[in-house]
């Protein structure tokens, strides 16, 4: 955990706006207030309602390889997750199930009751809290690189020290990390993948360059230790039923997420994702685009190959 096509367009944090459009998707922009928070947003496409939550250090940019095609088969909601990105930073509720919440108030006042979830790292957490908490109104899920805290992501801390770094008291990351050291310590993170020419990374260090985002990222950390106790506390009493879609890549968790979900979850789907690294949205967009393009899409989609049999709807 963080740890291009055509025919649609995503929107990088200000202050660099993608155009309002690309062919014939119409990319609407937009802020969203909430519980605490001023959530940004974009939507494009058509057809049946698919919010994705990105992870850290990132935001709603992390999607723009994958999103085009995407928005050809649905109609695509990204946010940035509060406190980061574009989107205000609250004071407090960085916990998952409360994250949820506010995201599901976002998705509500955009006039959606009923969604499919996608989320990566730190969103694929928030993915979860929302269908446990809100189990009529999801779909179904897709859970991507992370393991979920109280059911298995303690068992990494020891793989990267930012972990217990990001999650350390204020103000010991915020007095270590100044704004010059920002390209240095996400660097070395987009570094360690696979494919790390792929990351679009100036867009990650500008929105970190920020202390109080940086500050919001760190309390998403922070909260890790209740956000277990809390899974921990419903796991059982709300286990998931809807289907679960879970992808690992193959250099970091692969088939560890879907171990991780199998304990809070009925149906789960184990995908490891080929020649990536932590980042797959944008390591290997075409692999993540069938997958997700399969589980999501109608119940009549067929694998096309072996590593595609756990997207199947």
């Amino acid at each position: 955990m963080g740890g291009a096509g055509a025919g649609a367009a995503a929107v990088a944090p200000a202050p660099e706006p993608a155009p309002a459009s690309v062919g014939v998707q119409t990319v609407r922009q937009g802020n969203v207030t909430v519980d605490g928070a001023t959530l940004r947003y974009t939507m494009t496409g058509s057809g049946s309602p698919l919010v994705l939550l990105h992870g850290w250090p990132q935001t709603s940019w992390a999607w723009h390889e994958v999103l085009p095609a995407l928005a050809r088969q649905h109609t695509v909601i990204t946010f940035d997750l509060p406190g980061l990105g574009a989107s205000t930073v609250p004071a407090d509720g960085y916990d998952k199930a409360t994250t949820a919440r506010r995201i599901r108030q976002a998705v509500n006042q955009l006039g959606f009751t009923r969604v499919a979830l996608l989320g990566h790292d730190l969103g694929a957490m928030v993915a979860y809290n929302y269908a446990r908490d809100f189990p009529t109104e999801v779909s179904r899920i897709g859970v991507v690189e992370s393991p979920l805290p109280g059911f298995g992501l303690e068992d990494f801390y020891s793989v990267s020290w930012h972990f217990l770094f990001n999650a350390s008291p204020a103000p010991i990351p915020e007095r270590i990390m100044d704004n010059e050291d920002v390209p240095t310590y996400l660097g070395m993170l987009f570094d360690r993948t696979q494919h790390p020419e792929a990351i679009d990374r100036s867009v990650y260090y500008r929105a970190y360059s920020d202390p109080a985002k940086r500050t919001a990222g760190y309390e998403y950390y922070r909260a890790l230790t209740a956000d277990a106790a809390d899974n921990q506390a419903h796991a059982q009493a709300k286990r998931l039923t809807i289907p679960v879609l879970a992808m690992g890549a193959q250099a970091v968790f692969g088939p560890a997420v879907a171990a991780s979900y199998q304990q809070v979850a009925a149906d789960v789907r184990t995908v490891v994702a080929p020649d990536t690294g932590h980042w797959i949205p944008e390591e290997n967009p075409a692999f993540f685009n069938a997958c997700a393009l399969l589980f999501f899409g109608p119940a009549t989609g067929t694998p096309a190959s072996p590593d595609l049999t756990g997207c199947a709807p």
